[in-house]
């Protein structure tokens, strides 16, 4: 058979016969072949179909193998595996994989809900079946469901109303359907509430179905709306679970339920007291209760003020029925409550309902009530000298009291006082209601008793208001008491007389004279006049009782006017002949003067800028001379002059003010000179005075003229024109333009250009003016935007002036621009246009546009006909030789118009290009036409006259009853013979089915649109259109026919019963719950139904009969194992055939079994294990012990519920339970009495029974221990638990180691404490009263170390003691043992002062150093302060370590050393010794650190001070100072002045318009803000403020003097300024102490001999003296005397400070330049100086001798004593000692003894010989030979007390101390 397989072996064997034989014989082989070839099969193990199984979706993925071919054939030929192309057959791909085996693949993704199964043909082939002949095989591809759809509700009510009263029921049944199958497909619902407010509803699942039940009453007034979520869930066991939601919202319908409730109720209202009868007052609103009814409310006033309002009943307002009154006792302080009624008008509840409220009414006050006085008259007295702010007595009883019992404003008044002159005032100022008041003295200067006795005036109370005040007026009588109050008046309170510098002795100055209004002595009778004081006052004399003043010493310097011009006195007058009141008058004494100084000026030449044409300086010109004659006379009246120069008079001079201005401005051109920009005019100035003779100078003047740009460039012409050719080549120059300038200096003359409107087409040479073309400008104005012909060009010309002054010129140029025509002309684009194949011929569709830019074109149009083209419909060249498409159109060569001269074929041509061309004809002659081209498209449109026609004449097909949205149905297509074939294809047909499908309008597909039931409709009959979008349309119909195929669609329906059942937990099984029913509209095995049970939610406790739905008990219940179970009943149609294929369809119902409890458990007691112990004494109202019982039963039920019982046992009757309240089954045992002297043991037995039925019990034991009230046991104070306690191992027998110490709070017997050791111990003995523990044997250290004791301390209580132990550890120590370390010696601390109770941890001790040997045990280290707490600042807890501090102050002490001593005695606070214990201390270094909690305080309240009128601006004459006790920041001070400077007494100073002192903030400096002239006088007060960082303050006053140079005195100090200046203070307060005067340093210096020389071992100390009094200042002479009389005092202040003498201080005056005629004049009169001094030179010389003798006669009288006890080695003191008091000295020199001062010879031991020769024998002896030499020991400052030296007096040696003084090293004696 092998070998006839294959038709080439079968021709091979054939024999060669004839024709006919051979083609018979040929075609018999071929079908012997073809037979013998045996057919493959496929290999399928015996099966006569393939299924398989796929999962839909991703969990079969697209590229799976889901099967694998096996054929087999018996030819054993390779075989082909196909698939039948049908619908569907796209999913699956095969592939070979060998001859016979081929893959099957899964090539899209699978979804169950579009198609479940899929059935296809495979096809086999071996090649040699013949052509489309195939083995075939049937295979079939169920899809499986997997959860992939959600749960989608279908329609539901968004919103239902329920009644707030409704009863529990269904409210709405909602349905959600899923598209996957079995449990997949199945929902369950549950409920949400957005607030979580779910209580009130229950979602329950029938028959797929979510029922909405209300379970609790609603209340509206809560809650009105519930916004409910449904959610589907379905029935997933595993994998995903899908869910869909439901929105439902709840409305409650409101019932009448609540009361009305008022929503406007002002609680305060005010009304006027003197509003009408009937005034709204206020108005109330109530609404119902129930916002969803709203009944009418009807209103009533109740109480509280009916008798004064009512209200309306409708509308709520309050209305007043009577008149008003606030005063009214009857109404609560001017206001009324009101309790408000509103009723609800209700029909349907009785009584109505109604609510109150309460308004307040207030009774706002009217002004009807005027201020009134308790009194109607007030009389007072007052004293005359009665200081501000001193109150009237009030005589007569008068009460000074004023009222008004009005409201706010009405009731506040003002008080004020009239016709007093504004002697009194009135306080308070303003009264509310009620006020007492009171009149005080405001200006006591009119209070005079000789003046006025009496004074009348009248206190007005007036009310503020601003309308219609009310007042009241009260007369006041006050009486002015009489005291002795008049001063001395005097008749001028200034007097100014002037005297003649040459007056003499004698001479008149003034007469002065004082009254006084008192009698007798106390007035003028009285007068004496007892002082003059002042700068002159010692050179003149008072007469005491005329008051006349007259020269008593003349010729002093102080009448030279020169020096001194004005003189100021004071001159004082007292009464009671001198000695009572005392009144003062200034004398102001003026020095006439003498014309003999020439006025000088400043300066030697006065130097002035000035610009041309300018009317003043660029400074202005100020000539200033002066003139020493006295001022505002006509000796120093000085006038300027102009009197020299060439252009004297084009200038003026202000001939008082010296200003010299131009007469007009100056013309720089008109003054020779060369071309600079600066030429000088030179003038002569005059200054002479008025006096006679006339005396007078001149001065130079130069002015630098410098000329100013004034003249602007000036144009050649006024404008300038050109006309160009729009070609202009760039850079060629058009014209040029000139200006001249008439400046006479550069560069104000040179004139440069620039030119303004060019646009960048033009430029101009800055230098000559050439204007020209821009390089690369274009002209052509048809290429400017817009377009320009004309330029307007401004040419500046500008000169060289600088900045403003920089002056211009401009000039207008004109420039057209002329046209040429040489541009080409231009087309508008013409773009497409459309033309229909049949327009008309003629008809114009088109017009062609084009421009030219040159000003007169002339353009004509053509048709290029060889650049043209056309196409027709495929896009085909035309040729024009075809069709003349150009011959269509005729074009208007002048107007370019466009129009048809032939008709339009579409099927010819479709789309023309035609060329359009244009010429400008009038354009230049350089050969090159001027034309433009544009081609216009064309397309010609088609017209509709073709009607689509379908591709079938009727349609019929068929679809399957519930197919999905978008199933496919039939396709219908048309076709357009026109070029538009776009069609639309319509439905027509009944609504109903039409509804059904869905109709493609563009493709004409047909599809499913919406639910198709067999049962209602089994034919669908429908008619399409097919429609172009022509105008007229065109359209054709055709008829279609659809049978509609049946299938299982019906679902089986649970009838309505109860989803919630109950059964006993005692039930049998087989018991039966209750029947389910269900029903299913389809018939034979579709509408059969069969139940199941959930098997996982019935945990085979149920069972349900798959036939009637009978659910039964399958198993015993047990309510306390689970009590409620959740059941799902299904019920399947079709279950038996159609379960496994998927055509069985199911719902289910989930129902809810609750398993009922019965009393099967009895209670559980829990009792306590020990027993449960109390006093005797124990509380019968607290409880002793509580019990509790558990019962697995229902505790809502008496099956669980437990109570509890004592049962008769011995003893029960002393006690009782007491249920606890709730649900806790729980009881607490009480004594029911009182259980003293019942202590024992009790057995209490306890049974707990539950209320069910039968009742079942527990029983349990309860015992009770009662004790006695020994309850303390002892407790050990001292040592503390496991001490260790160290003992020397020398310690002999009987050493107390410890004494412990245990307490026991019990009393009595029970208190008693005993001790023993718990166990025997040879060693040690306890005493057991005492506690006592010694040792009991000697110790060894090498043989124990160590011993562990246990004390027990015990008390005698009954029955039983009560004890405790204490645990001690005794350690032998080793007699050489090592004591407790600090790691360091020393810590530091910083601790903030204030700070309360800080508190630190000192560093812990190393016990132990390297060589201990480490077996010593651990003892507790205790702290102690052992030194540095002296003041009880700190504590430290010795066993924590901790330092604790009470709060430190930095100020009082900012540093702390505290010793802390380290020690393991814990028990006895150690003596330190520093010798022994220093190893163990440690130093703690505590610094305090600051806060600023002191303010800056000033050193002196007051600070004085000096300056002289040669002191210079700015200069720092004296600082204040302030000290602040912080540190750091906390202690820096700014200084600041506080107000204004008060001037006083002074002159000079009027003009001063800024504060004359200025305060460095930093350092306290006082420097002058002025500069001082001569004459000014006076003085200056002012307050100064210290402020530190945070704003503490302290203020001090400050006077400050103005002084002359010479009023100062100089004090020479033995001494550097270095060494006096911290202790100058110390001079000063003492110098002012003594002298009573105010003293102020002025200076300290290094001291200046007479030739100049610096001495650096003395100091210059400079100051002046004040008066106190009338704080003038002393002149030199005065502090002199003040000295003199005051020696005594100074003496010992001299002598600390080593001052060597006083004197005026010396000076030079500042001079000014002298002319040459003044140094003529000086020369003369300093040699006639110096001839004088030579002439008493030579008498000094010839007295010499004599004044020599004397000196020496002063120096003996100072060095040797005068008192013939008064040994050597006293220092005397004598007022001769005293600077220029020595009666033996001239005036100036210093007393011998201070020499001593000057000299270190007391410094040494060393003796040596003086250098010079002082004193000789002779002198002394001749002097005074019984005199003590005066001398000073090497022991100096030591002084013998004058009884040490009376008693040594027979030891002296008088003439070997006198050896000792003439050995003397450095001695001196005197100074010539």
């Amino acid at each position: 058979m092998r070998g006839l397989g294959s038709i080439p072996r079968c021709t091979e064997t054939l024999p060669r016969v004839r024709l006919k034989t051979q083609y018979l014989a040929l075609l018999l082989l071929c079908l012997a072949c073809v037979a013998a070839n045996r057919p493959p099969r496929f290999l399928i193990d015996g099966r006569s179909e393939i299924v398989i199984r796929l999962k839909e979706g991703p969990e079969t993925p697209v590229g799976s193998l889901i099967y694998r071919l096996r054929g087999v054939d018996p030819d054993g030929d390779t075989l082909v595996f196909g698939i039948r192309d049908q619908v569907g057959s796209d999913i699956l791909r095969l592939e070979a994989i060998s001859s016979n085996e081929a893959n099957i693949y899964l090539v899209k993704e699978l979804d169950r809900e579009v198609r479940d199964e899929y059935s296809f043909v495979l096809t086999l082939t071996d090649g040699h079946l013949g052509e489309g002949n195939f083995i075939t095989q049937s295979f079939l591809l169920l899809v499986e469901d997997v959860n992939d759809n959600e749960p989608i509700f279908k329609p539901y009510p968004p919103a239902i109303t329920v009644k707030e009263n409704s009863s529990p029921g269904i409210l709405l049944t909602v349905e959600a359907t899923d598209l996957d199958e079995g449990a997949y497909g199945q929902v369950l619902y549950n409920l949400q509430e957005l607030d979580g407010d779910v209580d009130n509803f229950a979602i329950q699942t029938v028959n797929g179905k979510g029922v909405i039940r209300l379970i609790n009453q609603l209340d509206y007034e809560r809650k009105s709306l519930y916004q409910l979520r449904v959610l589907a869930v379905d029935r997933a066991i595993q994998g995903r679970i899908n869910t869909g939601t439901a929105a439902i919202l709840v409305k409650v319908q409101d019932v009448e339920d609540q009361p009305p409730e008022f929503i406007v109720a002002s609680p305060v209202t005010r009304i006027s007291e003197d509003a009408p009868s009937g005034t709204s007052v206020l108005q109330v609103r109530a609404i119902d209760g129930d916002r969803g009814i709203n009944n009418r409310i009807s209103y009533s006033i109740i109480s509280g003020g009916e008798d004064h309002f009512d209200i309306d009943s409708s509308s709520g307002i309050v209305y007043t029925i009577t008149s008003l009154d606030r005063e009214d006792p009857d109404n609560s302080n001017g206001a009324y409550i009101l309790e408000i009624l509103a009723t609800e008008e209700s029909h349907m509840v009785s009584p109505m309902p109604s609510t109150t409220t309460e308004v307040t009414v207030i009774i706002t006050d009217v002004n009807d009530e005027t201020p009134r006085f308790k009194s109607p008259r007030y009389v007072g007295e007052i004293l005359e000298n009665a200081q501000q702010n001193t109150p009237i007595t009030f005589l007569q009883d008068a009460i000074p009291e004023v009222f008004d019992f009005d409201q706010g404003k009405n009731g506040t008044f003002e008080l004020y006082l009239v016709g007093d002159n504004g002697v009194f005032d009135v306080t308070p100022f303003k009264g509310i209601n009620e006020a007492s008041f009171l009149i005080r003295v405001n200006d006591p200067s009119y209070l005079d008793y000789e003046v006025n006795t009496v004074m009348n005036f009248s206190l007005v109370a007036k009310e503020i208001v601003t309308k219609d005040p009310k007042m009241s007026v009260v007369p006041i009588l006050v009486h002015i008491k009489d005291e002795n109050d008049n001063f001395p008046e005097f008749t001028e309170s200034l007097y100014t007389v002037s005297i003649p510098e040459n007056s003499g002795v004698g001479t008149t100055v003034a007469w002065v004279q004082a009254t006084d209004q008192d009698s007798d002595n106390y007035g003028t009778k009285g007068i004496r006049y007892t002082s003059l004081g002042g700068s002159v006052a010692h050179l003149l004399h008072l007469n005491p009782i005329s008051g006349v003043i007259t020269v008593k010493h003349a010729g002093d310097e102080s009448f030279d006017r020169e020096l001194i011009y004005r003189h100021y006195l004071t001159v004082e007058a007292r009464d009671d002949q001198g000695k009572g009141n005392r009144n003062t008058a200034q004398l102001v004494i003026n020095i006439e003067d003498v014309n003999d100084n020439a006025p000088m000026f400043l300066a030697n030449k006065y130097e002035a800028r000035l610009l041309e044409n300018e009317l003043e300086f660029e400074n202005p010109l100020v000539l200033e001379a002066r003139d020493l004659d006295l001022n505002g006379t006509k000796n120093s009246h000085i006038e300027y002059s102009i009197i020299g120069g060439e252009y004297k008079n084009n200038f003026t001079i202000d001939p008082n003010l010296g200003i010299i201005i131009p007469r007009s401005g100056i013309d720089f051109e008109q003054i020779p000179g060369d071309n600079t920009n600066i030429r000088p005019i030179y003038l002569t100035v005059r200054a002479r005075d008025f006096g006679v003779p006339s005396l007078s100078s001149t001065v130079p003047v130069t002015i630098y003229v410098q000329d100013a740009n004034d003249h602007a460039p000036m144009f050649a012409q006024m404008i300038y024109k050109r006309s160009i050719p729009e070609d202009m080549p760039g850079g060629t120059s058009i014209l040029e333009v000139k200006a001249r300038d008439a400046d006479g200096s550069a560069p104000n003359n040179r004139v440069v250009y620039r030119v303004r409107g060019a646009r960048d087409k033009f430029v101009i040479d800055a230098r000559t003016g050439l204007l020209a073309v821009a390089p690369g400008a274009s002209l052509d104005p048809d290429r400017a935007e817009p377009r320009v012909t004309h330029y307007a060009l401004t040419v500046i010309a500008l000169d060289g002036g600088i900045g403003e002054q920089q002056l211009t010129a401009a000039v207008l140029v004109n420039i057209t621009i002329v046209d040429v025509n040489n541009k080409p002309p231009v087309f508008a684009e013409p773009g497409t246009i459309r033309v229909k194949e049949n327009t008309q011929v003629g008809t114009a569709v088109y017009r062609a546009h084009a421009y030219d830019l040159d000003e007169q074109p002339v353009l004509r149009f053509s048709i290029d006909r060889q650049a043209s083209a056309a196409r027709n419909e495929e896009g085909v060249i035309v040729p024009v030789s075809e069709y003349d498409y150009v011959g269509l159109w005729d074009l208007n060569t002048v107007d370019g118009s466009l129009r048809i001269v032939k008709l339009l074929d579409r099927e010819k041509v479709e789309m023309i290009k035609l060329v359009l061309k244009v010429q400008d004809m009038a354009a230049v002659s350089n050969g090159v036409p001027q034309t433009a081209t544009a081609t216009l498209t064309i397309v010609v449109d088609d017209e509709n006259d073709n009607n689509p026609k379908f591709r079938k004449p009727f349609y019929k097909t068929s679809i399957t009853e519930n197919s999905k949205n978008g199933a496919h149905i039939e396709t219908v297509i048309a076709d357009d013979a026109d070029k538009n074939r776009t069609i639309t294809y319509l439905l027509e047909g009944k609504e109903e089915i039409s509804s059904l499908v869905h109709l493609d309008s563009s493709t004409g597909e047909l599809v499913v649109a919406g639910r198709i039931d067999h049962e209602v409709q089994p034919w669908l009959n429908l008619t399409v259109k097919a429609m172009d979008n022509g105008f007229p349309p065109r359209y054709d119909v055709v008829d279609i026919a659809i049978q509609v195929l049946d299938e299982n669609d019906n679902n089986p329906v649970f009838e309505s019963s109860s989803f919630e059942y109950r059964v006993r937990e005692d039930a049998a099984p087989g018991t039966v719950i209750a029947n389910i029913t269900a029903r299913d509209l389809d018939s034979a095995e579709y509408g059969k139904i069969t139940y199941l049970l959930d098997r996982m939610a019935t945990q085979g406790k149920f069972l349900i009969n798959a036939d009637t739905g009978a659910l039964t008990v399958s198993d015993w219940l047990d309510r306390e194992t689970q009590s409620t179970y959740n059941l799902v009943v299904e019920a399947w149609d079709n279950y038996q055939f159609g379960y496994l294929s998927g055509e069985s369809r199911n719902a289910f119902k989930q129902i809810v079994v609750n398993i009922e409890d019965v009393n099967d458990n009895a209670p559980v007691l829990t009792l306590p294990v020990e027993c449960v112990t109390v006093t005797e004494f124990h509380n019968v109202r607290e409880p002793i012990a509580p019990v509790s019982a558990t019962d697995a039963d229902d505790n809502t039920l008496p099956n669980g519920r437990v109570q509890f019982h004592l049962l008769p046992t011995q003893g029960s009757e002393l006690f009782r339970f007491e249920q606890v309240g709730g649900d806790a089954n729980s009881a607490r045992l009480f004594a029911r009495q009182s259980l003293r002297d019942r202590f024992g043991n009790y057995s209490l037995a306890v049974e707990a029974r539950d209320l069910g039925s039968p009742v079942l019990a527990a029983r349990g034991i309860l015992r009770v221990c009662v004790t006695d009230y020994n309850d303390h046991a002892p407790v050990f104070v001292y040592p503390p638990q496991n001490v260790t306690i160290k003992v020397p191992e020398n310690a002999t027998i009987g050493t107390v180691v410890c004494e412990v110490r245990a307490i026991d709070a019990d009393v009595g017997g029970n208190g008693a404490v005993r001790y023993r050791l718990r166990a025997p111990a040879r060693t040690f003995a306890l005493h057991a009263t005492t506690g006592a523990l010694r040792t009991a044997a000697p110790l060894d250290r090498e043989h124990q170390r160590l011993y562990q004791l246990r004390i027990e301390a015990y008390d005698l209580g009954l029955p039983t003691p009560l004890s405790s132990d204490l645990d001690l550890t005794i350690y032998v120590q080793d007699v050489d043992n090592y004591r407790p370390r600090f790691p360091h010696p020393m810590v530091n601390l910083n601790i903030t002062e204030n700070v309360r109770n800080y508190s630190t941890y000192l560093p812990s001790v190393i016990e132990k150093d390297e060589i201990d040997r480490g077996d010593e045990p651990v003892l507790p280290v205790c702290y102690y302060i052992v030194d540095g707490n002296e003041d009880g600042m700190f504590e430290l807890v010795p066993n924590t370590h901790k330092l604790i501090s009470k709060s430190l102050d930095r100020e009082q002490k900012s540093e702390y050393t505290l010793t802390i001593l380290a020690t393991e005695d814990c028990v006895t606070i150690p003596k330190y010794d520093n010798t022994t214990d220093a190893v163990s201390t440690l130093k703690v270094h505590i610094y305090v650190q600051d806060v600023n909690d002191n303010r800056p305080q000033f050193v002196n309240k007051i600070f004085t001070g000096g300056i002289t009128t040669e002191a210079d601006f700015g200069i720092e004459f004296m600082y204040v100072k302030a000290i602040d006790l912080d540190e750091g920041m906390n202690s820096k001070i700014a200084y600041y002045l506080n107000g204004d400077v008060k001037e006083t007494l002074t002159e000079g100073l009027e003009n001063l318009s800024v504060s004359p002192f200025l305060i460095d903030a930093d350092t306290g400096a006082v420097s002058l803000n002025f500069d001082p002239q001569k004459g000014m006088k006076g003085y200056f007060d002012f307050k100064v403020l210290a402020n530190d960082t945070d704003g503490l303050e302290d203020e001090a006053h400050v006077f400050i003097y103005l002084l002359r140079e010479d009023q100062r005195v100089r004090f020479v100090l033995r001494a550097h300024p270095s060494e006096v200046r911290d202790k100058i203070h110390v001079f000063r307060q003492n110098l002012a102490q003594v002298t009573e005067s105010v003293v102020n340093i002025d200076d300290l210096r290094v001291h200046e001999n007479k030739d100049g020389s610096v001495d650096n071992t003395k100091t210059d100390l400079y100051l002046h003296l004040v008066n106190g009094q009338d704080h003038s200042v002393l002149e030199v002479d005065q502090v002199l005397k003040l000295v003199d009389k005051n020696i005594e005092q100074l003496d010992d202040l001299f002598k600390e400070f080593n001052v060597l003498d006083t004197q005026p201080a010396e000076f030079a005056p500042l001079t000014a330049e002298a002319s040459s005629s003044q140094t003529v004049y000086w020369l003369a009169w300093a040699s006639v100086f110096l001839a004088a001094l030579l002439a008493l030179a030579v008498t000094a010389c010839l007295s010499q001798r004599a004044d020599f003798a004397r000196r020496l006669k002063a120096a003996t009288a100072t060095a040797y004593s005068s008192n013939p006890g008064e040994s050597g080695m006293t220092i005397r003191s004598s007022a001769e000692r005293v600077p220029n008091t020595n009666k033996h000295s001239t005036k100036g020199s210093n007393p011998i003894w201070l020499h001593a001062y000057e000299n270190d010879w007391y410094k040494t031991d060393d003796l040596s010989r003086s250098e010079r020769d002082s004193l000789d024998e002779n002198v002394v002896d001749q002097d005074s030979p019984g005199d003590k030499p005066y001398f000073i020991t090497t022991n100096f400052p030591s002084i013998q007390s004058e009884t040490d030296v009376e008693n040594n007096q027979d030891n002296f040696n008088f003439y070997q101390q006198l050896e000792q003084m003439k050995n003397a090293k450095n001695m001196e004696t005197t100074e010539l």
